[in-house]
This record gives structure tokens, C-alpha cells and sequence, in this order.
């Protein structure tokens, strides 16, 4: 099944490409920087909320410990959806100038993997601890940009691929955070040093 993509933002996403073309070499580079590497910002708060939570809650700790799945989790249902919607990347449809190059043809669109697993990682970590969340969430939403900036995504792919990655992520973690119990016998265990501080 195929969007027709152009006819929902593509104007905007032209806007935004063109706004890219105009803008310091300088910028485009970071951008371009974050938008490649930016995802292992999210795994090193992943880790830090755990480390973190070994002081706090079973619940809280049992819900750090299961961010990781969580985020696979949001990126194999995002992807899922991706394989029903053979939607051409807006470099390839638009034919514009963008400041990454076009993906391969088949590398499909709808939605962005990135935003969904920017977007779980930050809900999984600021369902866990607000103080690391407000780092996340932010950078999350600025990874869903930068998809555009650099010219790889349409607006309502990163969208929806955020809304995917709060949706599955907010599930899952409120979920994760009924293994409380499972912690507690942890901390008693030859485990104890992955799930408490004393």
C-alpha cells in the first residue's frame, strides 16, 4: 500500500529541505551528525537511568532494566507497519537537494524507525526518571527532525513514528513496571548488584 505523500506535506517538506539548503554548511553538518548518531545518546541514558534506578523502587528498577526490549519491541511493530506502506523516501518522489543522500530504493519511508526508537527510549526513561526524561524527550523530538532537515523523511513519517514509539513504549514500560516483585527476589539473589546499591 503507497501514501500519497506529496499530497499530504510535501510542500513542507520542500520548504524545509530548501530552508536546509540555505542554511551554514556548519549546521548541516550537525545535524547530519545527530541524525546518524544521535540514537546512542539514548542508549547511554538507558544505561545511566538503570545504574540510577538500582537506588530507587523495585518497580522503577524493574522498568529501567526492560527500557532495552522495550525500544525493540516499538522499532519490530514500527518496522511492521513500514512493510505495509511501500512509501518512496520524499528524495526520491520530490526529487529535491537534500544534505544526506537519498536511501536506496525499497528502503521505505512510513514511518521513521529512527523517531519511533528515539521516541520509545525517551518515554521508557522518563516513565522511569524524570530528571534523565527531560534530557530524553527533547532529544527526541529533535531526532525526528533532523530526518526531515536532512532530507530522508516527510513530516508525517517521524510523526507517526513518534507516535508509534510513545504508544508501544508507554504500554510496555507501565507493564514492566509490575515486576516489581521479580526485583525484589533479585536483590536478594547473587544478582543483587545489577538491582540495588546495597
Amino acid at each position: 500500500m503507497a501514501l500519497l505523500s506529496p499530497s499530504i506535506d510535501g510542500g513542507l517538506y520542500t520548504w524545509i529541505t530548501e530552508l536546509a539548503g540555505r542554511s551554514p554548511a556548519s549546521l548541516d553538518a550537525a545535524v547530519r551528525v545527530w541524525s546518524d548518531y544521535g540514537l546512542s545518546l539514548f542508549a547511554v541514558l538507558m544505561l545511566v537511568c538503570w545504574w540510577r534506578s538500582r537506588s530507587a523502587s523495585p518497580s522503577r528498577t524493574a522498568m529501567a532494566l526492560c527500557a532495552p526490549f522495550v525500544v525493540v519491541a516499538a522499532y519490530l511493530v514500527n518496522d511492521l507497519v513500514k512493510s505495509f506502506f511501500h512509501e518512496q523516501r520524499p528524495c526520491r518522489t520530490l526529487h529535491v537537494v537534500t544534505v544526506e543522500a537519498c536511501p536506496a530504493l525499497g528502503d521505505w519511508s512510513f514511518p521513521s524507525n529512527h523517531a519511533a526508537i528515539a521516541a520509545a527510549a525517551a518515554t521508557a526513561i522518563w516513565l522511569t526518571d524524570r530528571r534523565l526524561g527531560a534530557i530524553a524527550v527533547p532529544a527526541a523530538v529533535l531526532m525526528a527532525a533532523s530526518r526531515v532537515w536532512i532530507g530522508v523523511h516527510y513530516p508525517h513519517d517521524v510523526l507517526i513514528g513518534l507516535v508509534t514509539g510513545v504508544v508501544i513504549a508507554w504500554a510496555l514500560t507501565v507493564a514492566a513496571g509490575r515486576g516489581g516483585p521479580a526485583v525484589v527476589r533479585l536483590r536478594q539473589s547473587p544478582l543483587r548488584p545489577l538491582v540495588t546499591t546495597r
